[in-house]
């Protein structure tokens, strides 16, 4: 399993996890301006570079000009080929909300090739398997949030279960619950859902 975290241009995270959790840090275009004020050197640099004025010459770079597709999915084609599994990214969401919309339909796309999970200074969403469990979250806020749907869930170890139960974005999602166990559990039947775990 190979790891890689990934900058976007969005919000900047007030803190970014220890390095050594990942094979490889990439920033994405303007997020490189972050890393460079942060004091980050990140091992590479994608994107189409309409943010960046200055493009260093000791990173290695991967120029993706392709205006058919956003940064962040050639992005994720890059590193898909050099048979990352794994992607933690960072400034996701925040400053232009288009982008985050954007963000996350690039990511279900990618599903069921990449685990990908977006973090900011509030908590952590990403698509889950139907079959599905998270530990140590007492506590804190869980939303679910179907993609345009997702039928037959039932949890355990929240404070409103379900019960074999549709979600139905427009129609009824589930946000704002709450873990009332450590441990938390999630089973649906079909469709696709998002989760969203409060830091606190």
């Amino acid at each position: 399993m190979k790891k890689a975290l990934i900058l976007l241009n969005g919000l900047p995270p007030k803190n970014l996890p220890d390095r050594d959790h990942f094979d490889l840090l990439c920033a994405v275009d303007g997020a490189y301006t972050y890393c460079k004020a942060s004091g980050i050197t990140p091992d590479l640099i994608t994107g189409d570079f309409d943010s960046l004025e200055t493009i260093p010459e000791h990173i290695e770079i991967v120029n993706t000009p392709n205006q058919n597709f956003t940064d962040f999915e050639k992005t994720l084609q890059v590193l898909f080929e050099r048979d990352i599994t794994h992607i933690s990214i960072y400034g996701g969401s925040g400053n232009e909300p288009d982008h985050f919309l954007g963000n996350i339909s690039v990511a279900l796309a990618w599903k069921d090739k990449l685990t990908i999970e977006f973090y900011d200074d509030f908590g952590c969403f990403y698509f889950i398997p139907n079959s599905f469990s998270v530990e140590n979250i007492f506590g804190k806020t869980i939303s679910l949030i179907p993609f345009p749907t997702a039928l037959g869930i039932t949890t355990s170890g929240l404070e409103f279960p379900l019960q074999r139960e549709d979600l139905s974005f427009g129609l009824r999602i589930g946000t704002r619950n709450r873990a009332i166990l450590n441990t938390v559990r999630i089973d649906f039947k079909k469709g696709n859902l998002l989760i969203y775990i409060s830091h606190k």
